[in-house]
């Protein structure tokens, strides 16, 4: 049986791409959806909810995932209104579950949700991709995040973990997890998850962590799900199995040390959510994110397939970021988000897994 082929979308009116160009993709069964316009420690609402379910479900999608709920600075820092956030997120899992969630993805990176120095990098052959330049990310961070913010600006397009509000007080970010080490981020971390087990064993919701992206400290901030050991402590340190991952093969083999295919086989049972997405490593520290096709990067995505597949994994599962092809360009496709290359490697992917259902016997 194969896993639970899933696509990203953003919203009506937040993503160029239409639920009728996605229904045109074979193999597509549900929508990755969210409520972009909702801050971190709001409520999402039932009507809310309903709103993006009767524009999903009438092409046949399911809406079993949600990416992101995305979690506050005052959790993170166990900040003043860490109790009163937690009580909105239960509330927000309780609203989900009767519209057949599953799956919840979220992270719990500081400040950024992901780091990259170049939206649209020229990878050599007309297509553009994102990239990380390693010595960019040792100066100031305000470089980055005004470049970030720029676009988001010019194009009028929001990134989770990127909301304007967040980023305008970026100092004041900072300061506020100066004096929070990892181990106390680790803390906070279980302190969250140990209050919404009881929601999620109640719901049937899995709670699957995204990696940190990239899995290593940024600008002194600490990162914290960035190999096999801290997956094995994260696991560990609140054993219930709706604690799940989102095994995303991009953010970890980011670091080429990490092998994401052992960790596949290692902890199948626990991965909720798994992203697809290969990287070309560069022998300064730099990366650029590439197709979906095995040999065009170096995370080995036919590897981890196939432990998918060994493992028996039957949950869901989606192309991560991808090349802007063709017309795909700054202003018309959000970036790592285009229809054509996600889609090719939903191709790549489905058939990758029907030759092993067919010959890997």
């Amino acid at each position: 049986m194969p896993m639970n082929m899933t696509w990203r979308w953003y919203g009506v009116g937040n993503d160029a791409i239409q639920l009728s160009d996605i229904r045109q993709i074979p193999g597509v069964e549900g929508i990755v959806w969210a409520l972009h316009d909702k801050l971190p420690g709001q409520v999402w609402e039932t009507a809310e909810i309903q709103t993006v379910a009767d524009q999903i479900r009438p092409y046949g999608f399911h809406m079993d995932v949600v990416e992101s709920v995305n979690v506050s600075d005052d959790i993170k820092t166990a900040g003043p209104l860490r109790d009163q956030h937690i009580d909105a997120y239960i509330q927000t899992i309780r609203n989900l579950a009767p519209f057949g969630v599953k799956v919840i993805c979220y992270n719990f990176m500081p400040v950024f949700d992901w780091t990259r120095t170049d939206l649209f990098h020229p990878v050599g052959d007309g297509s553009t991709a994102l990239y990380y330049e390693a010595a960019k990310i040792r100066q100031d961070p305000r470089e980055m995040a005004d470049y970030v913010m720029s676009f988001t600006e010019k194009y009028h397009m929001t990134f989770p973990g990127w909301e304007p509000e967040r980023m305008a007080k970026l100092d004041e970010l900072f300061e506020r997890y100066r004096p929070v080490s990892k181990e106390d981020l680790w803390a906070n971390f279980r302190y969250f998850l140990e209050a919404v087990m009881p929601v999620c064993r109640e719901t049937g919701i899995k709670m699957a962590v995204h990696m940190d992206d990239p899995p290593w400290d940024i600008f002194g901030l600490p990162r914290l799900l960035v190999d096999e050991a801290s997956i094995d402590r994260f696991l560990k340190m609140v054993d219930d199995p709706h604690n799940c991952l989102t095994l995303c093969s991009g953010s970890l083999n980011a670091d080429p040390r990490n092998n994401v295919a052992d960790i596949v086989r290692k902890h199948c049972d626990r991965i909720a959510f798994a992203h697809i997405r290969n990287v070309k490593h560069f022998p300064n520290g730099d990366f650029s994110e590439a197709s979906h096709r095995d040999c065009d990067g170096d995370t080995g995505i036919l590897d981890i397939l196939k432990a998918y597949h060994d493992c028996g994994f039957q949950g869901y599962i989606r192309p991560d970021h991808g090349r802007h092809l063709w017309t795909e360009g700054p202003g018309t496709v959000r970036p790592g988000y285009g229809l054509y290359d996600r889609a090719l490697g939903v191709m790549y992917m489905l058939g990758v897994w029907d030759a092993l259902d067919k010959f890997d016997r």
